[in-house]
């Protein structure tokens, strides 16, 4: 096999019927001019992901697909084994829920040749599969894994992330910033996340090279399921559970005299939005409530 330049890694866990239309349609992508492959990680699937996989054909120019198994369930399980597993420069991730634009390989390769990055991002819109609720204001749609950093540029500062649904890092810079926490991610249908911006922030902390690629565009196939109230205050609701155990780490248990203030007054902002402007406008409120509670909740109950 000719070196190889390019990983496309695709990590899954029991979404068969999500996948089927993934694949379809990554298929129609304008594949890499330089060596490439395909590798995909089935993350303890136990429903038809396997055969879904197994069966999976794609052009006669394109290279093998390569299936690996991770049975240790988490997203960043999967993209440790995959970073693990990868034979190309640069280790590209998009999840099973998206579809790629069809320049969207051409857009990362061309960013790599010509700036030799040591991380590119690029954009993510969201598609809606149902019909969009009237308290789903533009500020959330961050949430649902929209991502526009706007023109080309290099990206420094910890507000301008990259998401895990559409990057690329170098692989041998995994081994020197370490991989991805494996406390945080999805965990089979747990509501988490936080594992791609981490990674993003060591590796602004590690003064890395990390360019924005605005061309290489994905869409992000949202689900009517997610499109409840209940679903971004659960996501918060586990972030700042998360948060909150990190930040204890061997500290009293008892919360800090600080955060109990914090969390009435995100409540009564949130109540009093909800009381002047109704129940579409409180959302965003809502949601740091939420968090703050799974803070202390975090600080108090949960290990590291």
């Amino acid at each position: 096999m000719a070196e190889c330049f390019l990983t496309v890694a695709l990590c899954t866990h029991n979404h068969a019927n999500r996948l089927r239309r993934t694949l379809r349609d990554f298929a129609s992508v304008t594949p890499p001019r330089r060596p490439w492959e395909l590798l995909m990680v089935d993350n303890g699937c136990t429903d038809e992901t396997p055969e879904l996989l197994a069966k999976a054909r794609w052009p006669s120019a394109w290279p093998q697909a390569r299936i690996v198994r991770e049975d240790r369930l988490g997203l960043s399980h999967a993209r440790n084994r995959a970073a693990a597993e990868a034979r190309g420069e640069y280790l590209l991730f998009f999840d099973d829920d998206e579809t790629p634009g069809p320049h969207w390989l051409r857009a990362h390769e061309a960013a790599m040749e010509t700036f030799a990055p040591d991380a590119t991002g690029g954009r993510i819109d969201v598609l809606f599969e149902g019909e969009r609720p009237a308290w789903l204001v533009d500020e959330l749609l961050g949430f649902l894994g929209q991502l526009d950093h706007g023109p080309a540029a290099w990206l420094k500062q910890s507000s301008t992330p990259f998401y895990g649904g559409n990057f690329a890092i170098r692989r041998s810079l995994i081994d020197e910033v370490g991989g991805f926490d494996i406390q945080l991610g999805r965990k089979g249908n747990a509501n988490n996340g936080g594992e791609d911006t981490e990674f993003y922030r060591r590796l602004c902390d590690a003064g890395r090279r990390i360019r924005w690629v605005p061309e290489a565009v994905i869409q992000h196939r949202i689900e009517a399921g997610k499109l409840r109230r209940g679903y971004f205050l659960d996501l918060h609701y586990r972030q700042g559970r998360a948060e909150g155990a990190r930040s204890r780490g061997g500290a009293p248990r008892l919360p800090p005299k600080y955060l109990l203030p914090q969390i009435a007054r995100a409540y009564g902002r949130a109540l009093g939005k909800r009381l002047r402007d109704g129940a579409d406008q409180s959302l965003r409120l809502e949601m740091n409530a939420a968090y703050f509670t799974g803070y202390a909740l975090g600080w108090m109950r949960d290990m590291t």
